[in-house]
C-alpha cells in the first residue's frame, strides 16, 4: 500500500464522518431555514448586520438573519435604518436593533409561523413569531415603545418633523 492510498482511507475513515457530524451539528434544524412549521428551540450569538455574507444577525428590529435564512418578524413593525425619514425615525431603529439583538441573545427561543399560514413575504423573506416561553419578543419592543403591531395604527416615528413611516 502507498503512502498516498494510505492517506486517502484515513481521509475517508476519518474526515468524512467529522464533516457529517458537523453539518448536522451547523446546518439548519427543524423548523430553520427550510419554511417548515415545526418548532424549534434557537440559540445563536447576533452581532448586528455588517458588509459581507450574513448568515446569522439582526438586520433591524423587525428582521434577522438565522442560519442563511432572512426572516422577517411576522407580528410587528419598527422605525427603518436603511432609509430613515427622519433623524428621529434613525435613532429608534437603532434602538429598536439594538434591543432585538439583546432580546436574541438573553437565551434560546422559538420561530413559529404566523397565524394565517403565509409563510414569505413580498421580498421573499421568512415570515415568523419569535418567542421565549410563550411570549412574544415583538411584543416585547411594542411595549417598549420601538415597534408598533403589524397592522396596527400608522406610526409617526417623525412626528412633527415630517414623514410617516408605519405599517
Amino acid at each position: 500500500m502507498t503512502r498516498l492510498g494510505s492517506l486517502r482511507r484515513w481521509s475517508a475513515a476519518v474526515l468524512v464522518p467529522l464533516a457529517a457530524a458537523g453539518a448536522l451539528v451547523l446546518g439548519p434544524r427543524v423548523g430553520e431555514a427550510q419554511g417548515r412549521s415545526d418548532i424549534a428551540e434557537h440559540r445563536a450569538l447576533f452581532p448586528v448586520c455588517a458588509g459581507g455574507p450574513r448568515v446569522t444577525c439582526v438586520v433591524d428590529g423587525d428582521t434577522i438573519w438565522l442560519a442563511g435564512a432572512k426572516i422577517r418578524i411576522a407580528d410587528i413593525d419598527t422605525p427603518e435604518v436603511s432609509r430613515p425619514s427622519c433623524p428621529r425615525e434613525a435613532a429608534l431603529g437603532r434602538r429598536a436593533t439594538e434591543r432585538l439583538r439583546q432580546l436574541l441573545n438573553a437565551g434560546p427561543f422559538t420561530l413559529h409561523p404566523p397565524p394565517g399560514g403565509r409563510l414569505r413575504d413580498r421580498y421573499g423573506r421568512e415570515l415568523r413569531l419569535v418567542q421565549r416561553g410563550g411570549e412574544s419578543l415583538g411584543e416585547v419592543l411594542v411595549k417598549e415603545g420601538l415597534a408598533v403591531r403589524w397592522g396596527g395604527p400608522r406610526a409617526r416615528w417623525c412626528g412633527a418633523e415630517g414623514g410617516v413611516r408605519g405599517v
